[in-house]
């Protein structure tokens, strides 16, 4: 279970979340849909310390942290029970694409080498990789790099898996094999948070989907709700956008 209260982060005189209050059960897949610059990725990075949040408590599983308060071994416990997908890959280009998976199991949990490395040949055959073990990132195509980099992901064994738009860095073609793959984790009921343009996604996949705008929650409900009849103006607004642009670039 993931709980914010209060979540705020700011820069200088600047708000951009302000007083989020969130909570995500076990095994439920959220969406965070929104215009850009309204605070999305800030969130997702926030609960992690990428960002470090300016007020509020993050809970994660048994331990919750005082952001004012949050100490190292409070910020390494929280990293330790999520996983960050990142829009760019974020994989390590001198490594393969079984090292980049082990690598976790290796630093962060010190396990033995061939455990980990058995561990992460078995999500290599899950993602549709076990070919590219040998692989450098470099002579991977788009797609297939964020397939590992969420493979590393699963490797973690996280509480909670953060997708920072997984498929805005990826040309068209890539695209649905990467959100096969979340589909895949979704329906193994894997909790995850998801910030992502891809209506399609959120409409087909997600238990719930939330509207941000302006650092605040606007909207949250099912998908049915928010994209079929959504209640406040600046949803209806963003949504009939992203319909018109969909349309005209048919």
């Amino acid at each position: 279970m993931i709980k914010l209260a209060s979540l705020s982060k700011h820069f200088g005189k600047t708000v951009v979340l302000d007083e989020i209050d969130l909570t995500i059960e076990k095994g439920e897949i959220v969406v965070i849909i929104g215009p850009s610059g309204t605070g999305k990725s800030t969130l997702l990075r926030c609960i992690n310390f990428l960002e470090q949040p300016t007020a509020g408590t993050i809970t994660v599983g048994d331990l919750t942290v005082d952001v004012k308060q949050a100490s190292r071994a409070d910020i390494l416990s929280l990293r330790r029970q999520t996983a960050f997908v990142f829009q760019n890959y974020a994989l390590f280009a001198n490594k393969t694409a079984l090292q980049n998976i082990a690598e976790r199991l290796l630093v962060v949990d010190k396990w033995p080498k061939e455990k980990a490395y058995e561990k992460a040949r078995e999500i290599l055959g899950k993602i549709g990789l076990a070919e590219k073990a040998d692989a450098y990132p470099a002579s991977m195509s788009g797609g297939q790099q964020q397939r590992v980099a969420i493979g590393r992901a699963m490797a973690a064994g996280a509480e909670v898996i953060l997708f920072d738009e997984p498929t805005s860095s990826l040309d068209p073609e890539w695209v649905e094999e990467v959100l096969g793959l979340m589909k895949q984790l979704a329906a193994e009921r894997q909790t995850m948070l998801v910030v992502t343009h891809e209506m399609s996604f959120a409409r087909d996949v997600a238990d719930r989907v939330i509207f941000v705008d302006g650092g605040h929650i606007v909207e949250q409900g099912p998908p049915s709700d928010i994209f079929q009849n959504p209640k406040d103006p600046r949803t209806k607004d963003f949504l009939k956008k992203i319909i018109a642009t969909s349309e005209a670039a048919l």
